[in-house]
């Protein structure tokens, strides 16, 4: 009886660990595993029975002009969003990091598009690009222009994506490199100010690199929302003109609900997991805090 109670005493924050544990194994490790199961089937996503087919399913998604795009579209969507979130989001944090008036006013205001929803996001959006009555529309008509339709080409569709997407999580970046930056000794500006260093030569040869940390943190977040973009995909355009702008995301929706077609949309799924779960393993190898230490 002793021993027991010893070994619990012991183990009692292991033990803490279990209803979560339960939890992930039910909601995300079950249904994975079923997901991996249906990828090797013909499943049409309703009907009682289904055939195995093998890895059939994953030499026709390597074939398919469509899946190819929308990979391709994947790839663009996360690292052109990344981009141009750490862009915006690190000028926006240099200059917020100032003492000035209306400081918080600001920060508030360009990190609320964070907090909507995406899908809401994507529609408010719409309601400015589209064709018949979008107020960006009534707007040039007022100088005189023929109406635009914007999300008629694929190719500015995933631009304005890109864009979309950017604006509204460019706050997070804003946090993570304010963070950052407050974290940096004063006294390494004041060392280099007596050197003479000038604030370009400050901030490149002592904020970037001292950045690091919250540069690969700011980066991974970033880039793994981009590479699973759903929403606003969903809201603007849904994958059109044709399948120009789908994502991996969308794609999958679409040929599950659309198509009929479960099986080949979970190895879809199962094949969008494993190259996000390397990109995130490669960027947390690369974010190693040792490194970064002054």
């Amino acid at each position: 009886m002793k021993n027991f109670e010893k070994f619990i005493r012991r183990h009692m924050v292991n033990l803490l660990y279990l209803p979560a544990l339960v939890m992930f194994a039910i909601f995300v490790l079950y249904p994975f595993l079923k997901g991996v199961r249906i990828s090797f089937t013909d499943w049409n996503g309703f009907s009682q029975s289904f055939n195995y087919v093998g890895l059939r399913n994953y030499t026709e998604l390597f074939q398919d002009v469509n899946v190819r795009k929308a990979f391709l579209n994947t790839l663009i969507y996360g690292f052109g969003s990344t981009l141009l979130q750490q862009c915006f989001g690190l000028a926006y944090a240099v200059l917020l990091n100032q003492s000035f008036a209306m400081r918080k006013f600001a920060r508030t205001v360009i990190y609320m598009p964070v907090m909507i929803a995406g899908v809401i996001m994507g529609y408010m959006t719409y309601f400015l690009l589209q064709y018949n009555n979008g107020a960006l529309n009534d707007l040039i008509g007022l100088f005189g222009m023929a109406p635009v339709d914007w999300l008629a080409a694929g190719n500015r569709a995933v631009l304005l994506i890109i864009a979309i997407n950017s604006l509204q999580f460019v706050g997070i970046s804003m946090v993570i490199y304010l963070a950052g930056l407050q974290n940096i000794p004063k006294s390494f500006y004041e060392a280099s100010d007596i050197d003479g260093a000038g604030k370009i030569n400050q901030f490149f040869h002592i904020t970037l690199p001292l950045l690091k940390p919250a540069i690969i943190t700011s980066v991974t977040i970033n880039l793994i929302g981009g590479l699973k973009l759903f929403d606003q995909i969903k809201a603007l355009t849904n994958g059109g003109p044709g399948y120009e702008s789908h994502s991996m995301s969308t794609l999958i929706d679409a040929t599950y609900f659309r198509s009929q077609q479960a099986g080949y949309s979970a190895a879809m799924g199962i094949v969008l997991f494993l190259f996000i779960l390397v990109v995130s393993l490669v960027m947390l190898r690369m974010f190693d805090k040792r490194r970064f230490e002054y």
